[in-house]
């Protein structure tokens, strides 16, 4: 094949699947902060799009779809990042929060309720939601950045696996994350097997689960404060060994 022909190729394969790229944009855009435009998304996945028309092989096995798909999420989720929309009070909030679930479950032996943490850091309830969902609809996570800035164990990590004790500290966060989500009240579990495994929106588990879109980011909020404040603990505890 010429280097015209495959060219023809890729500009046949980016015009075809660009209504991929808008569903995937659209779709994503009611799980991230609402400062992200709709228009940024597009422009990154199309970027990614015409690389994965350049790359894709088809002996491999997968579709282009699956594998355009893939790269263009991937993308999209990337500028975000790169474009930082979250304030630093997103993540000193949340902080906060996950801070006081845990005095009050290291007091109570038990997981603590959204009153008794509203009560630890001296708001009211109606204060408290507020924060989470402020705290929470400023930007996405993902289980990985609950640690905290500077504390990532396992994105700090360097190497490639080579190392018995590199990969035995990595072994120890997945072991601390399924410890921390297994813990998690039962709703916040579902909240977040629908967001991070099911990739649906808020609205969607709301319709999922029975509840307001408010209420679904109030309790996905309070999960990723617990979970936040027990990987810190987790990291912490790493750290001094």
């Amino acid at each position: 094949m010429y280097a015209s022909d495959a060219l023809g190729d890729n500009e046949i394969l980016v015009e075809r699947y660009m209504d991929l790229v808008r569903r995937i944009a659209h779709h994503l855009l009611g799980r991230l902060p609402a400062a992200v435009q709709v228009q940024d998304l597009i422009q990154a996945g199309a970027m990614a799009l015409l690389e994965a028309a350049r790359q894709y092989n088809e002996s491999r096995g997968a579709s282009f779809e699956t594998y355009a798909g893939i790269r263009i999420r991937g993308a999209m989720l990337d500028e975000v990042r790169r474009l930082d929309w979250a304030p630093r009070s997103a993540n000193r909030t949340l902080r906060q929060i996950g801070d006081a679930l845990r005095a009050v479950e290291l007091r109570a032996g038990r997981a603590a309720s959204a009153a008794e943490a509203a009560a630890e850091l001296g708001v009211d309830l109606e204060t408290y939601h507020d924060m989470l969902r402020k705290a929470t609809e400023a930007r996405i996570f993902s289980i990985e950045e609950l640690v905290g800035p500077g504390e990532d164990a396992a994105e700090s990590i360097p190497g490639d696996g080579a190392d018995p004790a590199v990969e035995c500290v990595r072994d120890g966060l997945r072991e601390a994350v399924a410890a921390a989500i297994a813990a998690l009240p039962e709703r916040e579990q579902q909240v977040l097997s629908l967001y991070y495994d099911e990739e649906l929106n808020l609205r969607e588990i709301g319709e999922v689960l029975g509840v307001s879109e408010s209420r679904v980011c109030q309790i996905h909020g309070q999960a990723l404060a617990r979970l936040r404040a027990s990987l810190a603990e987790w990291s912490r505890g790493e750290t001094a060994s």
